[in-house]
């Protein structure tokens, strides 16, 4: 089975093609630092082929969730520092998924900043707030001499993670933050070179990546997508239009000789997927599940198949420390408790067991 065989991405050789999906698990405080539980959780996980953490905010007006880390502050940075060399110390992987939340941010949990987008347009809905739920905020949409500083915000997040001991750092542009934002039609109403056609708005997302590869270099990049992934009102309907954005996308990041991509998306052997892979050109992690849950026979028929390099495990990975062992040995799961997910504390975090034998 290719899916336990070794496989080299960028600067990287993972020992087995299995990648844990960055999962949002909001156990990092209110400060945004990674702490003994965080520490813990990765450690434990150090088995898989390559970690990729929980989405962190490159600023203070990106942070999208309750308790979710950052990478802005020195504490931040020294807590992931602990990370790290945890996973490390066991012979692990793991790179950190840059995010920031753009119009998914609400003044409630960022100390009054307003959310930025890249139009004036909410998300039609509900988002927690430490007091409570509150209707999404309009965003305040941001001018054309402002995007450099966007920019800006992730590369500097790029380098505090290469100071935190990081390996690589992957760049979200997926499930409806700031960069899906622009790439998204829904969201993105502008006129200006960031809006309008599929290549404006497949700029940001290609000027961010291609700034962090020069900043930290290219085989410590990636770039997550997730085209079609109609979340948080960033709507990806039409095929076509979807096609030619995230080829766009895909023409653009080509030449940067980046570690990887990471596309989530339900149809691997799809069209789609097919084209955003012929165009891009370089090595490629998939995630078939997000509502659904990826089995171990989902994970083999994308890589014996020869449909990505490595594939991405959400929920299984959550539930289970040793996973790579329990599916190469064909060993019973723990399942995973959803109640658990978003909570505080170790209880569904770092308490799931390892297989004792």
């Amino acid at each position: 089975m290719t899916l336990f065989t070794p496989v080299a991405f960028g600067g990287l050789t993972l020992p087995n093609r299995l990648v844990m999906a960055p999962l949002t698990r909001s156990r990092s405080g209110r400060d945004g630092v990674p702490g003994d539980d965080v520490v813990e959780y990765y450690r434990q996980r150090a088995s898989m082929g390559l970690l990729v953490t929980e989405g962190t905010y490159p600023s203070f007006t990106g942070q999208g969730f309750l308790r979710q880390p950052g990478l802005v502050a020195e504490a931040q940075i020294a807590g992931w520092r602990r990370v790290t060399d945890s996973v490390h110390a066991e012979g692990g992987r793991i790179v950190v998924q840059i995010m920031h939340a753009g119009r998914v941010a609400n003044s409630g949990i960022t100390d009054g900043l307003a959310p930025v987008g890249p139009s004036a347009i909410a998300i039609d809905g509900l988002t927690r707030t430490y007091e409570g739920k509150i209707p999404y905020q309009v965003p305040r949409p941001l001018a054309t001499e402002e995007l450099p500083g966007i920019v800006e915000e992730f590369v500097d997040a790029a380098r505090n993670a290469m100071t935190a001991g990081f390996d690589g750092v992957e760049i979200h542009a997926a499930n409806g933050y700031l960069l899906h934002q622009f790439l998204a039609p829904s969201a993105n109403h502008r006129t200006d070179a960031h809006g309008g056609s599929p290549e404006n708005r497949a700029r940001l997302t290609v000027e961010t990546a291609s700034a962090v590869a020069r900043a930290i270099g290219a085989n410590k990049t990636w770039v997550r997508i997730s085209p079609e992934n109609t979340i948080e009102d960033a709507l990806d309907t039409d095929a076509a239009n979807a096609l030619a954005t995230y080829e766009a996308v895909a023409k653009g990041l080509a030449p940067l000789g980046l570690a990887g991509l990471s596309i989530l998306h339900p149809e691997p052997s799809g069209d789609l997927i097919r084209r955003i892979r012929s165009t891009f050109g370089g090595p490629v992690i998939l995630n078939t599940g997000f509502s659904a849950i990826t089995s171990l026979e989902d994970a083999q028929y994308v890589t014996d198949n020869g449909l990505a390099d490595a594939v991405v495990v959400g929920r299984y990975a959550l539930a289970n420390p040793d996973l790579a062992r329990r599916w190469r040995d064909g060993l019973p799961l723990n399942e995973p408790d959803h109640a658990t997910f978003y909570t505080e504390g170790s209880k569904g975090y770092t308490d799931y067991p390892f297989w004792q034998n």
